[in-house]
């Protein structure tokens, strides 16, 4: 390898370098992350994606997602796991903090419980939503245990999740306006958006807002907040 050949490489000409040459270079000068981005960048290539690392919901985050009150966010991962949430999402699924730490999924309660097939209007649509994105999110992780152990233990406790896994689809993400009821707000028009952490780029939150005026005058006067950001999976 010349000094020329790698200083065209810096200035990203298309000198048609291969994947294993990067990775070779890259282990070679003992690259870190973010340095393994830019001469993957420069080379025209993306970066295989690092396995999701348990981490630690900040304190600003966590902050972050109770002012959202009183429209409903929590912080998640590429597998569902709600990681934080304030009390207005905690009111709309309820009875989180008392499950095992495995099943505070949105996929898990999507499946396996009843209340999660009554919360959303058309259920059918956000299931398959759900099962599309967790496929996408395998196919770039493959190596997370957490995503393979999430999804067997879906096709073993849900037939729903088994028949649609079968049908092979993969949906990414959208924004989207979803219909919830609620046992005492009623009918919510809500639209659903997702906020990328930046500084923790496997995390994510996701907050449903109100769609209409008289979803914003339900969730403003008739829930009465209960307590501060709920952390859900230990740290």
């Amino acid at each position: 390898m010349s000094v020329t050949w790698y200083t065209w490489l810096e200035q990203a000409r298309d000198i048609g370098v291969s994947r294993q040459v990067v990775e070779a270079i890259a282990r070679a000068l003992r690259l870190g992350r973010d340095d393994r981005e830019v001469l993957f960048t420069l080379a025209g290539l993306a970066l295989p994606p690092a396995v999701p690392e348990p981490v630690q919901v900040s304190d600003t985050l966590r902050r972050l997602v109770q002012t959202m009150q009183p429209n409903p966010a929590y912080v998640t991962n590429p597998w569902w796991d709600v990681l934080a949430c304030n009390d207005m999402y905690a009111e709309l699924l309820g009875g989180y903090e008392q499950r095992p730490v495995a099943e505070r999924n949105v996929l898990w309660l999507t499946f396996t419980q009843n209340r999660s097939r009554g919360l959303f209007v058309d259920w059918e649509t956000e299931a398959r939503q759900l099962v599309g994105q967790l496929r996408v999110n395998l196919a770039q992780y493959p190596k997370d245990p957490r995503g393979v152990e999430l999804r067997d233990a879906l096709l073993q406790e849900s037939p729903r999740f088994a028949e649609l896994w079968q049908e092979q689809q993969a949906r990414r993400f959208t924004p989207a306006r979803k219909q919830l009821r609620h046992d005492r707000l009623g009918v919510l028009q809500l639209d659903y958006v997702k906020l990328d952490v930046a500084e923790q780029s496997h995390l994510m939150m996701l907050a449903f807002l109100p769609a209409d005026q008289e979803t914003a005058d339900k969730l403003s006067t008739r829930f009465v907040p209960y307590g501060a950001t709920h952390d859900l999976m230990p740290v």
